[in-house]
């Protein structure tokens, strides 16, 4: 392609508002969606997950090719919205591929024929579409401010129930055998729970049903030796089965093997906690639920902060392209 055909490929190229779009509805939708429709046993497997994104591929597609119009710029905008639209699902399917690996077969050929076709339809009918149509390039205004800032918000918020999701449906065993615990049925009132640890190294606390996700656990061994336990993050549920609910909280090393004493304070003095094995989650997922909550935000509000950003470049740039610097250095100048 000419020079004059690249440059048209990155101006067509789609802004930080529908890249955060796209990724609302490919990554945290489907998650969120099975939650509300499905029961709490059941987990969302990956293939229902990609069929998601081969869905958005021809909108995206047909957006991003409606942006250019005219006839002798046809051709550099379908090639400019089909490749956009190829790195976008890209993409999404890493994400399903390496940081949130659900369960279940992952019907990855079908996919990606579905959206290369798709994308192919899409740019074809966005182009279509736009034919005839003048574009305008509306100035940036404050709006693009608010709108970052929301999405902002709303990213940090949506990505902690992303990851507790992808979390659970990405957990590919988890023991259900029980070592010991603590609580109202496990131990009397103002008693630790007695723990019974066949071999030494990393356990988890459970919490049980509605028990605090946040709780003060001490672990003591027989030599009144305190181990010190570790709070998740994130932390992901739905394990057990129609007995209980269990959700992974807090993680401890155990030196050796023996009797320990489990103790866990928190806001309810009726909850129950239990300990058993490590869930074994896939994919970046099982390292983001210990992540800093901060860093968790921060990475989650990603989206809208590239948009204030972008908003700030473009009347930046909008400014300096008026005659003499803008009014305010006319005014300087008289």
């Amino acid at each position: 392609m000419s020079a004059a055909t690249w440059r048209l490929v990155g101006r067509s190229s789609a802004g930080p508002v529908v890249l955060a779009v796209w990724l609302l509805v490919t990554v945290p939708a489907p998650l969120v969606f099975f939650e509300w429709t499905h029961r709490w046993e059941e987990d969302l497997t990956v293939a229902p997950a990609l069929w998601w994104t081969v869905a958005a591929a021809p909108v995206l597609a047909a957006v991003l090719a409606a942006r250019r119009t005219g006839r002798r710029r046809a051709t550099p905008a379908l090639v400019a919205a089909a490749l956009t639209s190829a790195v976008f699902v890209g993409t999404s399917l890493a994400v399903y591929r390496w940081v949130i690996p659900l369960s279940g077969a992952a019907p990855w050929r079908s996919v990606l024929l579905g959206c290369v076709l798709l994308i192919a339809c899409g740019a074809s009918i966005g182009q279509l579409l736009a034919r005839g149509r003048a574009r305008r390039d509306d100035p940036p205004g404050r709006r693009g401010y608010v709108v970052g800032t929301v999405v902002a918000l709303v990213g940090a918020l949506l990505w902690q129930t992303t990851v507790r999701l992808g979390a659970e449906g990405s957990t590919v065993r988890y023991d259900p055998v029980e070592y010991g615990a603590v609580g109202p049925y496990a131990a009397p009132a103002s008693r630790s729970g007695e723990l019974r640890l066949p071999a030494a190294g990393e356990y988890a606390i459970f919490a049980v049903g509605s028990a605090p996700r946040s709780p003060d656990c001490r672990v003591t061994g027989v030599d009144r030796v305190v181990v010190p336990a570790t709070v998740v993050t994130i932390a992901p549920g739905d394990y057990g089965g129609d007995f209980a609910s269990y959700a992974w909280v807090a993680s401890f090393d155990a030196p050796t093997s023996g009797i320990y004493a489990l103790s866990c304070r928190g806001t309810d003095q009726q909850a129950s906690y239990t300990v058993g094995e490590i869930p074994r989650i896939r994919g970046a997922v099982g390292a983001l639920i210990h992540w800093p909550l901060l860093a968790l935000w921060l990475l989650g509000a990603t989206p809208g902060l590239l948009v204030v950003a972008d908003t700030g470049r473009r009347r930046a740039r909008r400014w300096s392209s008026q005659p003499h610097g803008g009014p305010m250095a006319q005014a300087r100048g008289l």
